[in-house]
């Protein structure tokens, strides 16, 4: 496959981008390189090769997830700007 100004204009129209006629030429080389580059892979025999789904063997190694209170709500609320009891009070932010 080989890439000419009819695809270089299609790509650049649906990626809202415009070229001028320098730019679209490097655009329209660079693609050919690129297609050019993965066409080597066709030359390689992958024959008895396994695809490769991840990268190691290693499992991802997680804490457990347990629910740990480290500050108590009086000590939460010291500091709020505004509180009432036990809650904090904030502005508005609906009108009904």
């Amino acid at each position: 496959m080989e890439i000419d100004d009819k695809i270089v204009d299609k790509i650049a129209s649906l990626s809202k981008l415009s070229f001028s006629g320098e730019q679209k030429e490097a655009i329209k080389n660079d693609m050919n390189k690129m297609l050019n580059f993965m066409g080597k892979l066709e030359e390689l025999d992958t024959n008895g090769v396994e695809p490769l789904i991840h990268m190691t063997n290693d499992v991802n190694v997680l804490r457990a997830d347990d629910a740990v209170s480290e500050i108590t709500q009086k000590e939460a609320l010291q500091n709020a700007p505004k509180k009432d009891s036990t809650y904090f009070k904030i502005p508005k932010v609906l009108n009904k």
